[in-house]
């Protein structure tokens, strides 16, 4: 009787599976057909986005440009200070987040008509080239000179961002400011510790949303995790480190914007 030369135990293809779907998750990342994996993938990407450009931006420009809470409080106190140019700073910043948010429900709702399958890589593409644009303009203009136009921009950038994730995950993600998503952690640890209580008192147990929490904490990780990695990044490589951002940005929109190749006739 022949025996296979094969054993099972030494089959690289056994290991295959796990990898292709690694591999198949990252590729539909983007897709239009959402599930809850790669929903908490992109989220954690774009997490470890804002974080970089949140970091990073602000060494390069003064700002931090992922959040309007900060804006607002600042366009508030310096128009109580009368110091009405910085009041003119912060409406221009609070206006390009707003219309970075537009953009993208602008280009989801088209693409939605037009190009359903690449109704989330358009946002996500869209932002890969203005951090291109973003170390460009650090490349020939003065880091001075260039901060106000930056300013702009990366406001812009962090408002796409935000909306493009809000409506992909039906607003139970955003990675663009953590002060919620950090309340909410905060929200089921003490459900979870009140719960630990209740059962040796032998009082109604209460429920804790394991799921939410295994969403949040590795958003929040990624973020601190981008941000670390985006002050290196500046620290270094100036407005350059944004490049590699837009590179896993482009990564991930590609797949869904690669044409299908038509059916035979």
């Amino acid at each position: 009787m022949t025996h296979s030369s094969t054993s099972i135990g030494n089959n690289p293809n056994q290991r295959q599976p796990h990898k292709s779907t690694r591999l198949r998750l990252l590729r539909i990342t983007a897709s239009h057909r959402r599930m809850r994996r790669n929903d908490l993938m992109l989220g954690m990407i774009l997490a470890f986005v804002a974080g970089a450009i949140n970091a990073g931006g602000f060494l390069a420009i003064g700002h931090y440009t992922s959040h309007m809470t900060g804006i607002v409080s600042s366009i508030a106190d310096n128009l109580a200070l009368g110091i009405f140019g910085l009041v003119g700073s912060g409406i221009a910043l609070l206006v390009s987040f707003t219309l970075g948010a537009a953009c993208s429900a602008i280009l989801i709702n088209w693409a939605r008509r037009h190009a359903r399958r690449q109704q989330y890589a358009y946002p996500l593409a869209l932002e890969s080239g203005l951090l291109i644009a973003f170390a460009g303009i650090g490349a020939v203009i003065p880091p001075a000179a260039a901060a106000p136009v930056t300013a702009v921009l990366l406001c812009f950038v962090m408002g796409l961002q935000n909306a493009t994730i809000t409506k992909i995950s039906g607003a139970r993600i955003r990675t663009t400011h953590l002060t919620g998503m950090i309340t909410d952690i905060g929200i089921e640890t003490g459900k979870l510790a009140y719960g630990l209580v209740a059962r040796r008192l032998n009082h109604p147990p209460i429920g804790t949303d394991v799921r939410k929490l295994s969403i949040l904490l590795p958003i929040v990780g990624m973020f601190f995790l981008g941000g670390l990695i985006g002050a290196l990044g500046f620290k270094h490589l100036g407005h350059a480190f944004s490049l590699p951002v837009a590179a896993l940005l482009l990564a991930v929109a590609s797949p869904q914007l690669r044409m299908r190749p038509l059916s035979p006739q």
